[in-house]
């Protein structure tokens, strides 16, 4: 992942970045499930990225997102769109995945638009956020990122 523009050095577009780092390495395993047909397994890593996002998306649509949504709301909805298209697919992974044949192609779909959308989030919002927000911007989203927490625990260097 990116880390050429300095942005990770904040903590909420840190936290965000190893977040995204996880569920890339699940989408991997993902992968691996759907090739090997191992469809309770998919629904399993499903579950798991759900549990790493947790309340990602709303860190990041009440964090750095809503700053440049004036200006650019096409930029924003696109995203939010993603967000949501994901998130039903994974809630699947709680038991309907077990009578629709369907499931696992959809969950593949969704994990390339994953994919694809945490490289326009790495790539593209979070070093726009870092050169376009300001103090009290940044503040606001420190606290939407306090107030939701965090699923995953710091690694030690």
């Amino acid at each position: 992942m990116c880390d050429y523009c300095g942005c990770q050095s904040l903590a909420t577009i840190d936290e965000l970045t190893r977040k995204h780092e996880r569920v890339v390495a699940l989408i991997s395993h993902v992968l691996d499930a759907w090739r090997e047909g191992a469809i309770v397994r998919m629904a399993e890593l499903a579950r798991e990225i759900t549990s790493v996002l947790g309340r990602h998306a709303q860190v990041e649509e009440h964090g750095p997102f809503p700053a440049p949504a004036g200006e650019f709301p096409e930029k924003i909805a696109a995203p939010e769109a993603e967000h949501r298209c994901v998130e039903a697919v994974l809630a699947e992974a709680d038991g309907s995945f077990l009578t629709d044949p369907d499931w696992p192609d959809r969950l593949m779909e969704a994990m390339a638009m994953l994919r694809d959308h945490i490289i326009e989030e790495q790539d593209g919002a979070f070093p726009a956020a870092l050169a376009n927000l300001g103090t009290e911007e940044w503040e606001a989203v420190e606290a939407e990122r306090e107030k939701a927490g965090s699923a995953l625990p710091r690694q030690n260097a």
